[in-house]
């Protein structure tokens, strides 16, 4: 059995962002419009957001997104993104080359020293050829490559996936990316979720050590760990049986097929089952979380995660010991936490212990125990 190593991390935010102020005044205009017609069907009249609702609900205050302005306009509300040859490579499949360049950079690594490639991210842009093969190409991988997805927590699912295969002797150095273009998916007339999520792509190399290899500052991975429980909290229904249902199959109707939750069960569900996860995989390894130097979170709640880490060690964590990036860059899906692992791992000594936790979806939670070599 090998030991394993995270030995590359990259990271791509787009360019364009949007501020809470923008985005409620997209949102607004659209309420504007549609309680006049509502008001002449006897329809009921639709509650406006504001910014002070979206940073208490969330904690978000901007997001990043691959186009903003389709998503600004309150005629249309959803990305302009064009559609490509077939010949020319796919946007998702760019987005995550994009981060696994600056993984392999970061691992001194080159293309050819890839064996497999896993595209595991929440929602992906087609069925086939994956997304991953398509990645394979462009990158000049060897080996093979596959696509996953285990809504928020793909990223962290993924890793246990590529650990356990590198442990084995499966493979020998495993890419794992997760490029998320989640607002693709996001119905923006939803008042519940219009704001919650942003867009970003990361990747992860990893790989084994030879005997008596030492790999200063980069992260050891200890063990992994996978819970899931069915739960409709939060789903979507958009997919390639959505035409069946319709009476022009050629016509789809989006409307109830987009992203939802049941937002006070989630916070509520995911937070008691987030502790608890928490609490059991450290103390397998004989660890309470006082033991860990810091915690990189999924990036979708800030109330949420500050709960679950006051339930975990009996008192109020700070930014120090978890940090987020959740108010610059809004939920991004599976893409958070190691956004967060990325930027705040730096200051970290040998020896000290780091946990990778992720939940979503499912109900889904992975996680990863670390530390730094």
């Amino acid at each position: 059995m090998h030991r394993v190593i995270i030995s590359g991390i990259g990271v791509e935010i787009p360019e364009s962002k949007i501020t809470n102020e923008e985005l409620v005044a997209s949102f607004n205009s659209w309420v504007d419009t549609e309680n006049a017609r509502r008001a002449t069907t006897g329809e009921t009249l639709l509650q406006k957001s504001d910014s002070a609702f979206i940073v208490h609900a969330s904690g978000v205050q901007t997001r990043h997104v691959i186009e903003r302005e389709g998503i600004l306009d309150a005629t249309r509300m959803a990305p302009r993104i064009p559609a490509r040859p077939d010949d020319v490579l796919s946007l998702q499949a760019e987005f995550g080359v994009a981060s696994a360049r600056k993984a392999l950079d970061h691992a001194g690594l080159q293309p050819s020293d890839i064996d497999l490639l896993i595209c595991s991210s929440s929602h992906q842009q087609r069925p086939y050829p994956a997304i991953a093969i398509e990645m394979q190409e462009a990158l000049g991988t060897k080996g093979a490559g596959f696509d996953m997805g285990l809504g928020c927590s793909s990223a962290a699912a993924a890793l246990h996936m590529a650990v356990n295969l590198v442990r084995s002797g499966a493979h020998k150095r495993v890419l794992v990316t997760t490029p998320e273009i989640i607002t693709g998916h996001l119905n923006f007339r939803d008042r519940q979720t219009h704001f919650i999520f942003g867009d970003a792509s990361v990747s992860m190399i990893v790989e084994g050590l030879t005997q008596g290899e030492r790999r200063p500052g980069r992260f050891e991975v200890l063990d992994t760990r996978l819970w899931t429980q069915m739960s409709n909290n939060i789903r979507t229904n958009l997919g390639y049986h959505t035409r069946t249902a319709q009476d022009d199959p050629y016509m789809i109707n989006l409307e109830g097929n987009l992203i939802k939750q049941v937002g006070n069960k989630v916070f509520k569900e995911v937070t008691v089952a987030g502790h608890k996860f928490i609490v059991e995989f450290l103390a397998e390894h004989g660890l309470t979380p006082e033991a860990i130097r810091r915690f990189w979170l999924h990036q979708a709640n800030a109330r949420m995660n500050a709960m679950i880490l006051k339930l975990s060690f009996g008192h109020e964590v700070d930014h120090d010991r978890a940090p987020m990036v959740l108010e610059r860059l809004g939920n991004t899906a599976g893409a958070g936490a190691i956004i967060a692992l990325s930027e705040n791992h730096a200051d970290m000594k040998p020896g000290d212990f780091g946990l990778l936790c992720a939940f979503g979806a499912g109900y889904s939670i992975g996680g990863a125990l670390l530390r730094m070599l």
